[in-house]
């Protein structure tokens, strides 16, 4: 199960559920998410093939060989481009790029049944004395992973790179506990 401790101090589980076909094998997974232990929503029917091929994508990303690393130095920073390359990576883009977003299970559940999205986000900080020409901006890029329960209320936590492929790793390994094919599809 994928863990995530939220801004505002509550823990937020995201666990993968098998989805079976009609023999009963499991194929997927569907993300139940759990606030504090208590059930906060359902999101992403079928959604371990893109979370898998996240997961490859941010370790490309974070290689230091890769096209992330000639702009951002930190590996913390490198996130992947969307999915279809139509956004490029670097600082001043003014974008903020959605790595993914699961919403309510299946067409028959109502919109309200929960969200998880994560997004990238780049800050800046001075690094320096106050208006002196020997400081510099310091950027910074986080995933913000927002998770909305059916109840209407939300959570986030702000994740480096590595905390990410963490997370994700996790959540990945818990899928392939469920059947041999979940994690792999």
């Amino acid at each position: 199960m994928g863990g995530l401790r939220c801004l505002d101090g509550s823990a937020l589980a995201v666990v993968p559920v098998a989805a079976r076909d009609r023999r009963g094998l499991a194929f997927e997974v569907t993300l139940e998410l759990r606030r504090d232990g208590d059930l906060f929503g359902r999101v992403g029917e079928r959604c371990g093939y893109f979370l898998g091929d996240l997961a490859r994508r941010l370790a490309a990303a974070r290689a230091d060989d890769s096209p992330q690393a000639l702009v951002w130095p930190d590996p913390d920073d490198r996130f992947p481009d969307p999915a279809g390359g139509r956004w490029i990576s670097g600082p001043g883009t003014g974008s903020e790029p959605e790595l993914f977003a699961f919403r309510y299970r299946d067409r028959g559940d109502l919109a309200g049944t929960g969200e998880l999205r994560c997004s990238v986000r780049t800050s800046a900080a001075w690094v320096g004395p106050h208006r002196s020409p020997e400081g510099r901006w310091r950027l910074a890029r986080r995933a913000v992973v927002e998770a909305w329960g059916a109840g209407g209320r939300g959570v986030r936590a702000v994740l480096t790179a590595g905390q990410l492929a963490e997370f994700l790793t996790d959540l990945l390994a818990e899928a392939d506990r469920l059947g041999p094919t979940v994690g792999h599809n």
